[in-house]
């Protein structure tokens, strides 16, 4: 087997794509798995190109196009990165898939170590793992599961407390603990539309068109950015479809004109109390926002690393594009890779503006 080795590295050693590979090699990059294994001869064994084992001597490392070529040469397979199964990517995905019908499947949650236990994994290591693939943890994939079987149970015929235990609550007291963070008003509200909950409003003017600001009892609710009043008052209705709606009095309009006065001048941010509703990946991608400051940028990447789910670079995007506060939740501060400007909700040259005159502040 070594002789043979050693007349392929003898015909291929030095060629640029071989001198890519080993770059690929030392580095461990994750991104060449697939592409090609490499084998040492002095071991016997090939790797995937990201493998953690101990590096070899470049003299004793041939490459091969597939797992069956390095076989078939008599290497077998390293048993630390085992490049004859699926890529660990591939594996992490389908176990954190298969955790996830567990938890959809399952009368009550399982738990962290009951998850982990099917894994074959340590509960830390299982954690680690889930948060990276699905970008939330276990707990808060199975809470935001349950807020939406409860919230599906209200609109059907039954009680509320049977919506509440069919979702997966043990106890009604728990549920109710938590029903203004699940559904943002009681059950019995939530069934009927929101109805009776109270909304003002009020639209004032600034150098970026129309603005509107709306506001619970709890806070700030939305702030859109527009050309046309009517057109933000028809979007807040459809937001809000069985809410009351009111026009703003003399004090709330002081609140409208102290958003105005962030949007114009940029500072230290709107020092507002927020009702922010969305999913558990959402809050925490706009928790992200909140922590850029006036006057930077961050890429879609660096907040999916930010909240420590690195591979959920479009999901970022998606909560950005779902977020109802402009400037309060700064999303127009988030920019591509290359530092270019992307889609804004409310229009990319209002982003071009705000990024304008926070760089100048």
């Amino acid at each position: 087997m070594v002789s043979r080795q050693s007349k392929e590295l003898e015909m291929l050693a030095n060629t640029p794509i071989d001198e890519a590979r080993w770059a690929a090699v030392m580095a461990r990059d994750s991104e060449a798995d697939g592409q090609f294994y490499y084998s040492v001869a002095t071991t016997g064994v090939y790797c995937r190109p990201s493998c953690t084992s101990r590096l070899a001597n470049r003299a004793n490392v041939a490459f091969h196009a597939t797992a069956a070529d390095a076989e078939g040469a008599g290497f077998r397979p390293c048993k630390r990165c085992k490049p004859n199964e699926a890529p660990l990517t591939e594996r992490y995905g389908k176990m954190v898939a298969e955790a996830c019908r567990a938890i959809e499947t399952a009368e009550t949650p399982p738990t962290l170590a009951q998850l982990a236990r099917g894994a074959h994994l340590s509960p830390h290591h299982f954690h680690r793992v889930f948060k990276a693939v699905a970008g939330v943890t276990p707990k808060a994939f199975a809470d935001a599961l349950r807020g939406r079987r409860v919230r599906e149970g209200l609109t059907k015929p039954g009680t509320v407390t049977e919506a509440i235990y069919d979702a997966g609550f043990n106890s009604g007291g728990r549920f109710y603990e938590q029903s203004a963070q699940v559904l943002g008003m009681t059950p019995t509200r939530f069934r009927k539309g929101g109805e009776r909950t109270t909304i003002r409003f009020a639209i004032g003017q600034c150098s970026l068109g129309a603005i509107l600001v709306a506001a619970t009892d709890k806070g700030v609710c939305a702030i859109l950015l527009g050309d046309d009043p009517d057109v933000l008052i028809r979007d807040l209705q459809d937001r809000f479809d069985r809410a009351e709606l009111i026009g703003a009095d003399a004090t709330f309009e002081a609140l409208v004109a102290k958003v105005v006065g962030f949007v114009e001048r940029p500072g230290q941010g709107p020092d507002l109390p927020l009702d922010v509703r969305g999913t558990a990946f959402q809050q925490r991608v706009w928790q992200a926002l909140r922590r850029i400051a006036v006057g930077e940028t961050a890429s879609y990447g660096e907040i999916a690393r930010a909240i420590g789910a690195p591979k959920a670079i479009r999901a970022v995007a998606q909560a950005c594009a779902a977020n109802n506060l402009a400037v309060a939740i700064p999303c127009h501060r988030v920019v591509r890779n290359d530092g270019a400007l992307s889609g804004y909700a409310w229009g990319v040259e209002r982003k071009r503006a705000l990024l304008g005159r926070e760089a100048a502040a």
